[in-house]
């Protein structure tokens, strides 16, 4: 075990590395000098350092140190092994990946997608940066609602019609189902 045993530190300054000024000439170097000492620190009782923890702390070296040599030498650790199971939905997504038949369409419609959400992103953030459109949208979408709602929802035929026109519209989306 290390010697429990310590011994003060000083640190020595001079007021040149302080200031950034070199000493005056007239006094000595001994004079413009400065100490700093640290009080010693006794060492810690043996109670504050339980068995437990500095096994634990041992035994994850040791695990550190085994994967590394592992890795050095090629081989995967068992847990990487172990982890390498892809969840259920990437699987689906592979799936249904390798039943395209025109990947390049499919890859364009994605990125121009991607494209078209970015640009549709900065326009609305360009238009929410004027100083009255954005409160006059807003008038705009609440008197729609309240058109919607009242032409729609309020009286029972007419939520009937309502719901039968969004059936049919799923029927034609879905198809038949």
């Amino acid at each position: 075990m290390a010697s429990t045993t310590s011994t003060p530190l000083s640190i020595s300054s001079s007021s040149a590395l302080i200031d950034a000024k070199s000493p005056p000439r007239h006094q000595p170097a001994a004079a413009s000098s400065q100490c700093l000492t640290l009080p010693t620190i006794s060492p810690a009782p043996a109670a504050v350092h339980s068995n437990t923890r500095l096994s634990k702390t041992t035994a994850y070296c040791r695990k550190f140190a085994r994967n590394v040599v592992a890795l050095a030498t090629g081989e995967a650790p068992a847990e990487v092994v172990a982890n390498t199971e892809t969840p259920e939905i990437v699987k689906t997504i592979q799936e249904a990946w390798d039943k395209v038949e025109d990947k390049y369409a499919v890859t364009s419609l994605a990125v121009a997608g991607g494209v078209a959400l970015w640009a549709s992103a900065g326009m609305i953030s360009a238009i929410d940066r004027l100083p009255l459109i954005p409160g006059v949208l807003e008038l705009v979408g609440i008197g729609y609602t309240g058109w919607f709602a009242y032409q729609n929802l309020v009286f029972k035929p007419d939520r009937e019609t309502l719901i039968q026109k969004i059936k049919d519209t799923y029927k034609d989306i879905i198809g038949t189902g």
